[in-house]
C-alpha cells in the first residue's frame, strides 16, 4: 500500500503543474530540461571522480551491429567479452576487473541492474545504442546513483533527445557469421512548439562464431515528449526480444588450436528465449533560475525461459517417483527442461536541485520493488512417472524493496576551488524461499541498511588545468544465489569498499592529458573460494582483505585538420592479502584447503590499453584504427600458470564515408574490419578444480586437464573471431 500511495503523490505532482504555462520553448531550455533527469547522478567537470564521456557521435559511428558493450571497449579501464565470439548475442563487460554485477546501470537515471543476481544482460535490449544520446563511465565507486551500489564503476545512460526537425534514418549492416541488422529510426520533429514523437524498429540476426551460436534479435522504442517553457513531460518504451542458442559452456582448452567453434551443446532448442519491456515516465520541472526537479515512475517486465536438454537425470531430483518396467526399476530419465523467470520491476526516481549563491544542492533518491517468480517445467521425459503435463517441478518467489536517499552539496569555496559532499542512505529488505537453520526450505528475510559517505575538492591550478582529490565507501549486498543457497548459518555478509581517487586534467585547445590514481581497499569482498557450505552448495564467501589499485592515463592529441589520436592506459595491482582455496577430493568425498596469499583477484589483468587514430581525408572521408590490449588474467584466486589466460592486442579498421546527394540529407557507408591482423585470442573462461588419485577422467571428458599444482582442473574457454568484417549503409532524410 506504502508503494500505491508514493505513485499516486507522483502522479499528482507530474500533472498538476503541466498546463500551468504554454509560451513556446526554445531550444535552450529543451536542451536543458532533456538532461535534468540524470544531471543528478552524473559527474561534471568539477566532480572529483573519474569519468569518461562518450557523446552521439562517437555513439553512431561505432554503431553498426555489436553491441553497446563494444561501443564502450576504447574506454579505460574495460574488458569485453562475447560467448558467441562476434559481439552479438550475450557479451559484457568488466571495468577495473569489477564485473556487471558490479557495475551500477541506469538509463535515464532508472536503474537497470537485475535486483537479485545484480547482473545487467545487454542481450534483453537489442540495439540499445541507436537510442542513446550519450554515456557516462563512472569509475569507482563515483556518484551517488540509484539502484545497487558501484563496486567497480557506474554507468549512466541518456536516451536520445528530440529534434526540432522530422528525420527518418534507415540503418542495414552485414557481414561474417550472416549477420544481419535492420533498423529504422523516425522523429516528427517539434509540433506546434510543444509536441514531439520519435521512434525505432529494429531486427539484428547472427550464426555467431561459435558452432550454433545463433541470435535473433527484435527490439522497439517509442518516445513522446511534451514541452513547454518550464517543464517537460516525457514517456518512453523499450522494448527487446532475444532468441539465442546458448553457448554459455566455452571450449575445452585441447579443442583451442583444432576446434575453435566447437559447441557442446546439438539439441536443436537448447535456447536462451527472453522478452523484457521497459516503461519511464519522466517529468522535469524548472521552478526558477535556481532549482528544478525531476521525477520519474518506471515499470519493466521481463519474462522468458532457457531450454534444456538433460540425459539421465534422476526421478526423484524432480519430485518423481520410481518406476518398474519389465521388473526393472527405473529412476533416471533423458527430459528437456524449461527455467523460467517471470519478473516485475517498478518504482519511483526523484531530485531536486537548488543553487545558493555558491553552494548547488542536489537532493534525490528512490523507492523500487521487483518481484521475480523462478519455476521450472518439464516439456518432455523419456520416463514420464507420476508427472503431469508441462509438470512443474520447482517454483519460489523472490521479493526486493530497495531505498534510497542521497544529498550533494557543491561548494564553490573559491574562483579555483570546489568542495563536494555526497551522503546516501541505502534501505534493503529482501523476502525469498531458502533455507532456515534446520536445512528447511521456507520463507527468509534479510533486512539491511546502508550508509555510503563521499567526499572530495576540486582546484583549478589554471583555467585549463585541474586537480582532484576524493574518497567514497560503498556497501554491497550478497546476490539471490548468495542467500537462497546457505542457511542463516552460512549466509554471507555484505561487502565494503574504500575508494581513494587522486586526479589531474589539462585541457586544451589541441590536447586533452587526464591521470587518475586510485585505491579500491575491500572488506568482505565476496570470492568464490570452492568451498561448500552448509547446505551444500559452492556459494560465494567474504575474505578479509583485498584490494585494486593503479593509474589511468588517457590522452587526446589533433594534429592538425586531418588527423588526431586518443588513448588511454591502466596499470593496475589487484591482490587478495590471505585466501583459502577449497578442492573437491574425489576419493575421500571430503575437500582439501589451500591457503594462499598475495595473490591476483581473478579476471583483472594488470594492463589494458586502447588506442584510436582518426584519419580524416575531407568531410566525406573518414579512417579510424583502433587498437585493444588486455594483459595477462588469471581465471581463479591462485594466481596459478595453469589457469591464467594469454594476453591479445586486437586491431580493428574503420572507413566511412558520407557523399552528398539531393534525394538522402543524410547518406553515409561504413566498412569495419574486427581483428584486422586475425589474432586468436580468448576473452573468459571458467574453472573447477578436483582431486582424484585413483581415476583419471579425461579420457571420459574433454573438458578436463592435468593441474600442475594436484589433481585435474575442468575448464572451458570463450575464444573471440578471427578477421570479420560489418559494412552498414545509412540513408536518412
Amino acid at each position: 500500500m506504502k508503494d500505491y500511495k508514493l505513485y499516486l503523490f507522483s502522479l499528482i505532482i507530474i500533472f498538476s503543474p503541466i498546463l500551468a504555462t504554454t509560451q513556446d520553448s526554445g531550444d535552450t531550455i529543451r536542451k536543458f530540461l532533456n538532461q535534468v533527469n540524470i544531471d543528478a547522478v552524473k559527474a561534471n567537470k568539477t566532480t572529483p571522480v573519474a569519468f569518461t564521456n562518450i557523446s552521439k557521435d562517437e555513439i553512431t559511428k561505432a554503431n553498426i551491429g555489436q553491441d553497446i558493450t563494444y561501443i564502450m571497449s576504447s574506454t579505460p579501464s574495460v574488458v569485453t567479452t562475447s560467448d558467441a565470439g562476434a559481439g552479438i548475442g550475450y557479451t559484457s563487460l568488466k571495468i577495473r576487473g569489477s564485473d556487471q554485477t558490479r557495475i551500477n546501470v541506469t538509463i535515464n537515471g532508472i536503474p537497470i541492474n537485475d535486483s537479485e543476481s545484480q547482473g545487467v544482460w545487454w542481450v534483453n535490449m537489442p540495439d540499445l545504442a541507436s537510442s542513446i544520446e550519450n554515456i557516462q563511465i563512472q569509475r569507482g565507486v563515483g556518484t551517488s546513483t540509484n539502484g545497487g551500489s558501484a563496486f567497480g564503476a557506474t554507468i549512466n545512460l541518456n536516451t536520445n533527445n528530440d529534434s526540432k526537425k522530422p528525420y527518418t534514418l534507415i540503418n542495414n549492416s552485414i557481414g561474417s557469421f550472416n549477420t544481419l541488422k535492420n533498423n529504422v529510426e523516425f522523429g516528427t520533429g517539434l509540433l506546434n512548439n510543444h509536441f514531439s514523437f520519435n521512434g525505432r524498429l529494429s531486427k539484428i540476426s547472427s550464426d555467431g562464431y561459435i558452432d550454433r551460436a545463433f541470435s535473433n534479435l527484435q527490439s522497439l522504442y517509442l518516445q513522446g515528449t511534451y514541452f513547454n517553457n518550464t517543464s517537460m513531460l516525457k514517456a518512453l518504451v523499450l522494448s527487446g526480444k532475444e532468441r539465442t542458442y546458448q553457448a554459455w559452456y566455452g571450449v575445452p582448452l585441447n579443442y583451442l588450436d583444432t576446434a575453435r567453434t566447437y559447441n557442446p551443446y546439438s539439441y536443436e532448442n537448447e535456447v536462451d528465449n527472453y522478452a523484457q519491456t521497459h516503461y519511464q515516465l519522466h517529468y522535469n520541472k524548472k521552478l526558477s533560475k535556481k532549482t528544478n526537479y525531476n521525477i520519474s515512475l518506471h515499470y519493466t517486465h521481463g519474462q522468458g525461459y532457457y531450454e534444456q536438454e538433460k540425459l539421465n537425470e534422476s526421478l526423484a531430483d524432480y519430485g518423481l517417483q520410481n518406476i518398474t518396467l519389465s521388473n526393472d526399476t527405473i529412476s533416471s530419465t533423458d527430459l528437456i527442461r524449461r527455467k523460467w523467470l517471470n519478473n516485475h520491476f517498478r518504482g519511483v526516481v526523484y531530485s531536486i536541485n537548488h543553487t545558493i549563491n555558491n553552494l548547488n544542492f542536489i537532493l534525490g533518491g528512490s523507492s523500487n520493488t521487483y518481484i521475480g517468480d523462478h519455476y521450472g517445467n518439464i516439456i518432455w521425459a523419456q520416463y514420464a512417472s507420476n508427472a503431469d503435463f508441462n509438470h512443474e517441478y520447482y517454483s519460489n518467489t523472490g521479493e526486493k524493496k530497495d531505498f534510497n536517499f542521497y544529498s550533494k552539496v557543491n561548494y564553490n569555496y573559491s574562483e579555483f576551488t570546489n568542495i563536494y559532499i555526497d551522503l546516501q542512505k541505502r534501505e534493503i529488505d529482501y523476502l525469498f524461499e531458502g533455507f532456515d537453520e534446520d536445512g528447511n526450505i521456507g520463507g527468509q528475510e534479510v533486512s539491511l541498511e546502508f550508509f555510503n559517505p563521499k567526499i572530495g575538492f576540486s582546484h583549478y591550478l589554471k583555467k585549463n588545468k585541474r586537480i582532484y582529490a576524493s574518497f567514497a565507501v560503498a556497501n554491497k549486498e550478497p546476490s539471490r544465489n548468495d542467500y537462497v543457497e546457505s542457511s542463516p548459518e552460512s549466509r554471507p555478509s555484505h561487502e565494503t569498499l574504500y575508494d581513494f581517487e587522486v586526479g589531474y586534467k589539462q585541457v586544451q585547445e589541441r590536447l586533452f592529458f587526464g591521470i587518475n590514481l586510485y585505491r579500491m581497499n575491500y572488506d568482505n569482498q565476496l570470492v568464490l573460494t570452492g568451498k561448500i557450505n552448509d547446505v551444500g552448495y559452492f556459494t560465494r564467501q567474504n575474505i578479509d582483505k583485498s584490494f585494486r589499485e593503479g593509474i589511468e592515463i588517457e590522452s587526446r592529441y589533433t594534429f592538425n585538420d586531418h588527423l588526431s589520436w586518443n588513448g588511454n592506459i591502466t596499470l593496475s595491482n589487484n591482490k587478495i592479502e590471505s585466501y583459502t582455496e577449497y578442492i573437491d577430493n574425489w576419493d575421500t568425498w571430503g575437500q582439501d584447503s589451500i591457503e594462499y596469499t598475495n595473490v591476483d583477484l581473478a579476471f583483472s589483468p594488470n594492463l589494458v590499453w586502447a588506442s584510436t587514430l582518426n584519419y580524416k581525408l575531407n568531410n566525406n572521408l573518414s579512417i579510424d584504427l583502433l587498437s585493444k590490449y588486455v594483459g595477462e588474467q588469471f581465471i581463479d584466486n591462485t594466481s596459478s600458470l595453469d589457469r591464467m589466460l594469454e594476453d591479445y592486442l586486437v586491431n580493428t579498421l574503420r572507413i566511412s564515408y558520407n557523399w552528398d546527394n539531393k534525394m538522402f540529407s543524410t547518406a553515409k557507408l561504413t566498412l569495419q574490419i574486427n581483428n584486422l591482423l586475425d589474432n586468436q585470442y580468448v576473452s573468459n573462461a571458467w574453472v573447477y578444480r578436483f582431486i582424484s588419485e585413483g581415476y583419471d577422467p579425461r579420457g571420459d571428458d574433454h573438458y578436463v586437464n592435468t593441474d600442475s599444482e594436484r589433481g585435474y582442473n575442468m575448464a572451458a574457454y570463450f575464444p573471440e573471431a578471427g578477421r570479420n568484417y560489418l559494412i552498414g549503409l545509412t540513408l536518412g532524410m
